[in-house]
């Protein structure tokens, strides 16, 4: 692996060498660029520029600014670049272990000791040292990498269900959100969890029962489609557990003979205990997809995209709806070829009929999360694109980009799954397909 803080160094001896009058903060942003640029070409700081030819800082920025964005420069306005203080030590690195989750510790409200939950926990994780918490008071290390140590089971008392937190000024789908849980095992590098979650642990509530009897009564969004939908997977994997919280088996008991539709999100094979229970025309099995190659680098310890495909055709044939979320769609040599492949290969496995519906999102993020994702992966590739602050305040890919996307995904997942909805997700309305 290539040394990046070396490189870290390097840029910022490189900066002080152009600019050795110019204040801290300008030095930060030109650092920040040869960095960016060196990490993405594969050069040396000493390659970039030319002490001869740059005369001031304008002069530096703007040419940097031209190398590291050139599809977007002079095009985007200044302030829509984001050149924080690059500090690839602020986070430990990312531990990728291919392992299964055996928490050391397991905390338990004292409230929920005697719950299902918690006794499937005990039987299951014999060897963890088990803490009875009298109320939540549980602190965690500080180092995120370390929440699979953890597992904590309360009684949730606030948040049952929600809105999707839709971003303003965007196409609203009209989703519900249950979150039966906090916290993941995997470690996608674009993971908003990792800057999000101050409770560095794995949170699973023991009191399911409260969450889906706030269904009843709650203000449900129905969107453009003919029935309300609800769904789990906002700040942990719907199914990733789901062999320690048995939470799928209440969910389609409830769900039996009502309106709504419920949907299970996930990027596991986790699919046992659903597969125990009778299928439900309300249920929705939903799986997160890319190209293996952006699995492998950029979601390790998730399942292949052929294991996740192998699941959603065993689910079909026992009568399930699927789903799939081409979200996020990351831009990489070769995209378009590859998510189109990914198209053939769901119709060439999974039973067209059973695909309620297909969404498509390009990656985005916040502006903390791009700091979170530098120090943590350091080696990672999705930073190299050109992302810019855009209309939400978020990190994402010119529009320009994000329209071709879409305007090759979409026309291609219509036309191999006419009767399937497919929608754009968390983006500008006026970018529909």
């Amino acid at each position: 692996m290539k040394d990046f803080l070396k490189l870290q160094e390097d840029s910022t001896l490189r900066a002080e060498e152009l600019l050795p009058e110019a204040g801290i903060n300008k030095k930060r942003e030109i650092s920040r660029l040869i960095f960016e640029i060196c990490k993405r070409d594969g050069l040396e700081p000493k390659q970039i520029l030319s002490e001869e030819k740059i005369k001031n800082f304008e002069q530096a920025k703007k040419s940097l600014l031209a190398l590291r964005y050139p599809l977007s420069f002079s095009k985007a306005p200044a302030s829509s670049y984001y050149l924080p203080k690059l500090d690839l030590q602020a986070l430990p690195d990312a531990e990728i272990k291919q392992e299964e989750f055996y928490p050391k510790n397991l905390f338990i409200e004292k409230e929920v000791l005697n719950s299902p939950l918690a006794k499937r926990a005990l039987d299951l994780f014999p060897k963890a040292k088990l803490t009875v918490l009298e109320k939540k008071t549980f602190c965690g290390s500080p180092n995120y990498s370390k929440r699979k140590e953890n597992l904590v089971i309360i009684k949730e008392n606030f948040d049952f269900i929600k809105p999707c937190p839709c971003t303003k000024n965007c196409f609203c789908c009209g989703y519900n959100l249950v979150n039966l849980g906090f916290g993941c095992a995997y470690e996608c590098s674009y993971c908003f969890l990792q800057q999000y979650q101050n409770l560095h642990a794995v949170v699973l509530p023991a009191n399911i029962e409260d969450f889906l009897s706030k269904i009843d009564g709650a203000k449900l969004r129905k969107g453009p489609f003919p029935h309300i939908r609800i769904g789990s997977g906002e700040f942990t994997d719907s199914l990733l557990f789901d062999h320690i919280t048995e939470y799928s088996s209440a969910i389609v008991n409830f769900f039996k003979g009502r309106p709504e539709y419920f949907e299970f999100k996930t990027k596991s094979a986790n699919i046992g205990n659903l597969l125990k229970l009778e299928a439900l025309p309300n249920i929705v099995i939903g799986w997160s997809v890319n190209p293996q190659n952006i699995i492998s680098s950029a979601e390790p310890l998730t399942q292949p995209l052929k294991n996740r495909l192998a699941a959603a055709a065993k689910a079909a044939r026992h009568g399930y709806k699927t789903a799939f979320h081409f979200d996020p769609v990351i831009i990489h040599e070769n995209w378009r070829e590859n998510y189109l492949k990914v198209i053939e290969e769901i119709k060439n496995t999974v039973p067209a009929e059973s695909i309620a519906w297909i969404s498509i999102g390009t990656l985005r993020f916040s502006r903390e999360l791009k700091k979170c994702i530098e120090s943590r992966f350091k080696d990672n590739k999705i930073l190299d694109g050109e992302f810019l602050l855009d209309f939400d305040g978020k990190m994402r890919y010119p529009k320009t980009l994000r329209k071709e996307v879409y305007q090759t995904l979409g026309p291609a997942l219509k036309k191999a799954f006419p009767q399937t909805y497919v929608y754009l997700c968390m983006e500008e309305a006026d970018l529909q397909i």
